[in-house]
């Protein structure tokens, strides 16, 4: 499942930033222990990401790491997923964050035991007298009521809810394990649980989706008063099966219909009291993902668990994307980095402006060195200027990849 569904259906930077690397790896791992631990020379790090790659079924459109759930690996798993996490005593002691992800995969197939756990490795081991955001990944095919209430003991204060869309119909199509009933059934049970900051993931642009499950989708989702919504449009990634039917002409998309229900989005959610904070985000006053902005304003974060991305200043490295062989390696004192990437000014100041460009605050004018592709997008109204800053305009939303691509 995807934050941003991340993660899994619109390709946006978050997804790269939280989730795995997509650029060309540079260098591969030697000195990993030094990379791992050069972070001790700098400030706390705020921001962690746990990959949990387990599924009961595996969605078709989904790009993420992901294995279907094997019970007799898991135990195994969450073992060296607090291993890794701990490293050394010294390294621990380092971690004080403000936020931390449980991302996917499904975190919420992980049994009691093993959510207990996780629970005692990172109470025991970290510093979370600065936590201000615990986020779980949950699917509604795996919610209930004992691990709501065990997530709830964990510290876990926000649950994004992988809903993507309340037609039946659809949700066969996705491979989802859920119905729209089971759907609102673990919404509730959440809120009984105590939780008061749930998000709820919805896709578009699915193939046959008509205008009237959009707005149904977004009506429904409303109506349950979650405090944040994403909506993703769906795209076609490579290794996925989506991909290989939309190659062979089975699967089209429209993208004029995607411009329609993006508009149709943005009215239906503000009318709503939702405030589009980034082009696919949503959320009343106050219940902003606060560490999907770090990502966003390109601060240090880090992952744990196999296919995790950390970056760190200029040094971004992935962990290998194969469970049991992260396994292995962590449960043998060996590290689980598989690949490291020497990042250039130029890169960050790409990823300043893809990130930068898709929220509220835009894009630091001094980012921005073309003035007369400024001038011209101003003129387009894609692009407005405040104060020190470009936004995008509601026009420009639509278009916003075109018009990062026309500054990098």
């Amino acid at each position: 499942m995807g934050n941003g569904a991340n993660h899994n259906t619109s390709a946006t930077p978050t997804d790269f930033v939280g989730r795995f690397c997509e650029t060309p790896v540079q260098e591969a791992a030697s000195d990993t222990d030094a990379l791992q631990f050069q972070y001790e020379k700098l400030s706390p790090i705020q921001h962690i990401y746990v990959h949990i790659p387990f599924c009961a079924r595996i969605c078709p459109y989904c790009a993420f790491y992901k294995d279907l759930l094997d019970r007799s690996q898991t135990s195994r798993f969450c073992e060296a997923l607090v291993r890794e996490l701990v490293g050394r005593d010294r390294r621990a002691r380092r971690l004080r964050p403000s936020t931390i992800y449980f991302g996917g995969g499904t975190p919420t197939v992980l049994n009691i035991a093993q959510l207990e756990l996780l629970r005692c490795g990172f109470h025991e081991k970290l510093d979370l007298s600065e936590l201000v955001e615990w986020t779980v990944e949950a699917n509604p095919g795996s919610v209930s009521a004992r691990k709501a209430a065990v997530l709830k003991k964990f510290g876990v204060n926000r649950i994004s809810l992988g809903v993507q869309s309340w037609d039946g119909q659809l949700l066969e199509l996705l491979g989802r394990e859920h119905n729209a009933q089971q759907a609102e059934e673990s919404f509730r049970i959440l809120r009984t649980a105590g939780f008061t900051n749930i998000n709820i993931d919805l896709m578009f642009g699915l193939p046959g989706q008509t205008a009237s499950q959009w707005r149904a989708s977004l009506e429904k989702t409303v109506a349950l008063q979650p405090e944040h919504i994403s909506t993703y449009c769906l795209t076609y990634e490579e290794d996925t099966e989506f991909f290989l039917r939309h190659a062979k002409g089975e699967l089209r998309h429209d993208e004029h219909v995607e411009a329609e229900f993006f508009e149709m989005t943005m009215a239906i959610l503000e009318n709503a009291g939702y405030e589009q904070y980034e082009i696919s985000n949503y959320a009343r006053p106050g219940f902003e993902s606060v560490h999907n902005r770090a990502y966003w304003l390109g601060e240090d974060y880090l992952g744990f668990g196999p296919s995790a991305v950390s970056t760190i200043g200029m040094r971004r490295w992935q962990n290998l994307c194969d469970y049991r062989a992260y396994s292995d390696r962590v449960l043998s004192d060996q590290s689980p980095c598989a690949t490291i990437e020497n990042l250039t000014d130029e890169m960050k100041r790409t990823e300043r402006i893809a990130l930068a460009l898709r929220t509220r605050d835009g894009i630091s004018a001094s980012e921005l060195k073309d003035s007369a592709q400024i001038d011209e997008f101003i003129t387009l109204k894609l692009l407005r200027k405040s104060t020190d800053s470009f936004l995008l305009t509601r026009k420009g939303k639509a278009l916003a990849d075109s018009v990062a691509e026309a500054f990098v």
